[in-house]
């Protein structure tokens, strides 16, 4: 397993961040594979990855350049700059187009683990790398930002609270469960590859989620180092969300949202995060919601958590909607990809 030194002040320091680079790449990752982890992917597969293919059968040479960046054990470095705190796509992105071109060649022979392809020994590939992920931010990511972005929010309110009630090793355990561990003794656990342990103490970490599975590590020696990691349960899928007409017409649209999504605790700033509704109108709804008995609260550390009864199961259910069918088992037919420096 390959794994991190970290001590105690380097890990007090980390934060969560948001990057519509990493968020971008997960996206390129998906349309790769053609995996969907649950009905959210397939739509969104089914809508986006035709282009995606016939845009790559005009372009072989660019072709020929995913598939290698996209190792069985490793991902090519420069595909995956480590991401940085506010950074927009379009800094980010300028980033990949700014690589050596010698460099991204001989991060291709690590990806591949071999020598590199004839089409691909050539100097534009970070221009072609770059132009690709313009291509999927435009076409599959940007239309949906919004969505994608308060879901990543939410995520991160998550992590945070979990952080203050039950420490750091309860985080870190469950952003890639099975694949980061804390393992004590100041080491973190990143993936399952036999890698050499890096001493990462003094430098800037950071947790960046994405909402596609899946997930990396990357990191700017000695500066900066990142965990790519993916969502959980069905804040990432918009289809288990999907609110039933006659539960919708029984207590209006919003409030109906709220009550689909209480199939698991959330935080009145969660939901906000999620629907995109305002702090007053997701109150509102809640105070009702708890009035009915469809709803109630607990409070965890300093959060006070929402959920639903066994009132509100019955009336979802009977709408037709039985709540989010939980991550999808993992595809045995994939590799797990290492990122940038592992996935």
């Amino acid at each position: 397993m390959g794994w991190w030194q970290i001590n105690a002040d380097t890990l007090a320091g980390s934060r969560f961040l948001l990057s519509p680079l990493a968020e971008t790449f997960a996206a390129l990752k998906l349309l790769h594979s053609g995996t969907a982890a649950h009905p959210g992917e397939r739509a969104w597969l089914a809508a986006h990855r035709p282009a995606y293919r016939a845009r790559l059968a005009t372009d072989p040479v660019t072709a020929h350049l995913v598939r290698a960046g996209l190792g069985k054990d490793w991902i090519a470095d420069f595909l995956t700059p480590t991401p940085r705190d506010r950074e927009p796509f379009e800094q980010g992105v300028a980033r990949v187009r700014a690589a050596d071109p010698g460099q991204a060649r001989a991060h291709l022979t690590v990806s591949l683990a071999g020598p590199l392809p004839a089409v691909l020994d050539r100097d534009d590939l970070p221009e072609r790398a770059a132009a690709l992920l313009e291509y999927v931010w435009a076409e599959a990511v940007r239309p949906d930002w919004d969505r994608r972005r308060r879901v990543l929010e939410a995520d991160v309110v998550a992590r945070t609270a979990q952080v203050s009630r039950g420490g750091w090793a309860a985080v870190l355990d469950s952003l890639r469960p099975g694949r980061t561990r804390w393992l004590g003794d100041n080491r973190l656990q990143v993936n399952l590859h036999e890698y050499p342990p890096r001493e990462i103490s003094g430098a800037e970490l950071v947790f960046v989620p994405v909402t596609p599975k899946g997930g990396w590590v990357s990191w700017e020696e000695p500066e900066r180092y990142a965990v790519v990691y993916p969502c959980a349960g069905a804040l990432a899928d918009p289809g288990a969300r999907t609110v039933p007409a006659s539960l919708g017409a029984l207590l209006g649209p919003a409030r109906a949202t709220v009550l689909v999504l209480l199939d698991s605790p959330l935080s009145t700033t969660q939901l906000v995060a999620v629907t995109g509704q305002g702090l007053g109108s997701v109150g509102r709804h809640l105070r009702v919601l708890l009035d009915a008995g469809l709803v109630e609260r607990r409070r965890a550390g300093r959060s006070v958590l929402y959920s639903r009864t066994a009132a509100g199961e019955v009336l979802v259910k009977a709408g037709g909607s039985g709540g989010p069918d939980g991550p999808a088992p993992p595809d045995p037919h994939l590799p797990e990809l290492a990122s940038a420096h592992d996935c």
